[in-house]
């Protein structure tokens, strides 16, 4: 029996409106056209929509996808899930909205057989219709980011299309300790430090990582307060600062 190829994870927080408009039926398409073996894990996070119920009846019309039903975590407690369920070689997370569509993930797939153990997606050359605000917030966050982390030599650390050999995933993945699958939250909660404290433990642990540039459309959402989550975003680096000093990442 062929091992299991790929794993996505796909968090969903109030997503009725993108299942609607059949998002999940361009994974659907992408995947099938593939020659290896796959599958979905979707991972409600306690929606309060019709998106738990939408993500049912689609896992049962489509075969290779499951959904876990999570509380509200948050982003970060919903791709952790995910990530620690997947059983692929290879184990991608990938937005549901499809900003970055699940073709590109042709683009990174190769640079696993070159011996690289993290292929991330970059947006910088293709941050289409991007305001102007959220360009220059990605620019102040990366310069933080180098400042306080030495977290250099990766452009995006935001994009949210990233794979990782699985036993790679799992050992970062484990090790996090700014967000986790038992901290509850309340409403939409965007987590910038869980990319960053993903990639700072890739870097901390000697992992091989490669970016490579990827298709990405600005998708206008609530969750996104640029004052808010810039504050969070600094308190997130300072923490992992902290959590390095104390030696909780060894």
């Amino acid at each position: 029996m062929n091992k299991l190829y790929l794993s996505v994870v796909i968090p969903c927080f109030n997503e009725e409106t993108n299942i609607r408009l059949g998002c999940l039926d361009k994974v659907v398409r992408y995947l099938e056209s593939q020659h290896f073996t796959w599958e979905v894990i979707v991972v409600d996070d306690g929606s309060s929509d019709q998106s738990s119920r939408l993500l049912d009846a689609f896992v049962k019309a489509n075969t290779g996808f499951l959904v876990i039903h999570n509380a509200h975590l948050g982003k970060a407690g919903t791709v952790i899930t995910g990530m620690l369920h997947a059983k692929g070689q290879i184990v991608l997370f990938s937005d549901l909205d499809q900003a970055t569509p699940m073709s590109e993930l042709t683009k990174l797939l190769p640079f696993f057989e070159k011996g690289y153990d993290i292929v991330i997606g970059s947006r910088d050359r293709e941050r289409l219709g991007a305001p102007f605000s959220r360009v220059i917030m990605a620019r102040g966050f990366m310069m933080l980011r180098s400042l306080i982390l030495g977290l250099r030599g990766i452009t995006d650390t935001q994009c949210g299309f990233k794979a990782f050999r699985r036993e790679v995933s799992t050992k970062i993945f484990e090790k996090l300790s700014l967000y986790n699958t038992t901290s509850r939250v309340d409403g939409p909660m965007v987590t910038a430090g869980f990319d960053i404290e993903v990639l700072f433990l890739a870097k901390k642990f000697g992992y091989k990582i490669k970016e490579v540039p990827v298709e990405w459309h600005y998708v206008e959402t609530r969750r996104v307060n640029p004052i808010k989550d810039s504050i969070r975003g600094l308190v997130d680096i300072v923490h992992i600062r902290i959590n390095a000093f104390q030696g909780r990442y060894t």
